[in-house]
C-alpha cells in the first residue's frame, strides 16, 4: 500500500490522533502558563527566589522524557494523566524565563508615570506591565507549545494519546505491513501540527499586541 492510499484509508483515525495530540499540548501549556506567569510576578523583584525558581524549573528539562514518564507513572497510572503533568513541568520554564524577561523590560519611566497617576500595585501590574510584557511572555508560550508538541509523542511510551502512538506501532512492527507508513504518518502529523500551532500563535501575537509595542 501506498503512503497516500496509506492516508486516504487511515485519515479519520490520524485526525483523531492529531486532535488528541493537541488536546495535550494546549491543556498542559495553559497549566504551565497560570504556574509560570504567577510564579514570575512572586519573584521577579527578589533575586534569589527568581534565581531558584529559574534554576528548579530549568533542571526539569535535563530529565529524559523516558525517565520522568516512567517515575510519573507509578504515581499517575497509565494515560493522559501522567502525560499532562510531564508536559506541565517541562513547558514551566521557557514560561517563567520570558515572563520574568517581559516583566524586568518594562521600562521604569512608564511604572513611574503610572505610579504618579494613582495607580495601585495591582492595577499597575494588571494594566501595564503585564499587557507590555505580553509579547515576551507570548513567544515563551509559543516557544513551549512547540516543545511539547515533541515530547508528547514519547508519551504513547505510557499510553498517552496523540500521534506517538503511530510512531511506536509503526517501529514495533518494522517490517510489517503498514509500518513505516504508520511511523510516517505519525512523524509528518507532528511536523504539521507544530507547523500549525506556530502559525496560530504569530497571529494571535499580532492580534493582541498593539502597534507600538510591535514597532
Amino acid at each position: 500500500m501506498t503512503f497516500t492510499e496509506y492516508l486516504a484509508l487511515r485519515w479519520p483515525e490520524i485526525m483523531l490522533r492529531a486532535i488528541q495530540h493537541a488536546e495535550v499540548v494546549l491543556i498542559s501549556v495553559a497549566v504551565a502558563t497560570l504556574i509560570a506567569v504567577l510564579l514570575a510576578i512572586v519573584v521577579q523583584s527578589r533575586p534569589v527566589l527568581r534565581q531558584l525558581a529559574l534554576s528548579l524549573t530549568g533542571t526539569m528539562l535535563t530529565i529524559p522524557s523516558f525517565a520522568l514518564f516512567g517515575l510519573l507513572i507509578t504515581f499517575l497510572g497509565l494515560g493522559p494523566a501522567p502525560t499532562i503533568v510531564a508536559l506541565v513541568l517541562y513547558a514551566i520554564f521557557p514560561i517563567l524565563r520570558n515572563a520574568v524577561t517581559g516583566l524586568d523590560s518594562v521600562p521604569a519611566e512608564i511604572i513611574d508615570a503610572a505610579r504618579g497617576m494613582g495607580l495601585s500595585r495591582r492595577s499597575l501590574l494588571v494594566t501595564v506591565r503585564v499587557p507590555l510584557a505580553w509579547p515576551v511572555v507570548l513567544n515563551g508560550i509559543r516557544v513551549a507549545t512547540i516543545m511539547n508538541i515533541a515530547i508528547a509523542a514519547i508519551a504513547a511510551a505510557v499510553a498517552g494519546p496523540g500521534l506517538g502512538i503511530l510512531i511506536f506501532d509503526g517501529l514495533a512492527r518494522i517490517g510489517g505491513a503498514n509500518a513505516l507508513n504508520d511511523t510516517l504518518a505519525g512523524v509528518l502529523g507532528i511536523a504539521v501540527l507544530a507547523v500549525f500551532l506556530d502559525a496560530v500563535f504569530r497571529l494571535v501575537s499580532r492580534l493582541t499586541t498593539s502597534r507600538g509595542i510591535r514597532g
